[in-house]
């Protein structure tokens, strides 16, 4: 009895070190899965939000900077290097846009427009690739 006993010790630990290194991979996954999910849906309220507030430089500032710190979360999280990469670019992008005025606005949501498209597009390679 001693013997298998003594057999079945490194067994299971064999076991337990497998079954924890694929849920690492899961866990890689599901990290990859969700900021494939959350990323455009950042940017698509976003969007959303630069249209809403075209007349109200303060709440576009507010709403840019809002989505900047979603994004860095987003690429805190990130298990892919490329949606992390992608993420903290458009971030800091947004945290560099200042609105103080209408024409601020303007100019605001046009960059906003065609950096997100961008950012988007990185986001879908990754994520289908």
């Amino acid at each position: 009895m001693r013997l298998l006993k003594s057999r079945f010790v490194p067994l299971a630990a064999f076991a337990v070190c497998v079954f924890a290194a694929g849920c690492g991979e899961v866990n890689d996954t599901i990290d990859k899965a969700q900021a494939c999910l959350e990323a455009p849906k950042i940017v698509t309220d976003l969007g959303a939000q630069i249209t809403k507030f075209a007349d109200d430089p303060t709440a576009m500032d507010k709403a840019i900077d809002d989505a900047a710190a979603k994004l860095n979360d987003v690429a805190d999280k990130a298990a892919n290097t490329t949606i992390k990469e992608a993420s903290d670019d458009l971030a800091k992008t947004l945290s560099g846009i200042t609105v103080n005025d209408v024409n601020d606005a303007v100019d605001a949501a046009q960059k906003v427009t065609a950096e997100s498209a961008a950012y988007v597009e990185k986001v879908t390679k990754a994520c289908t690739g």
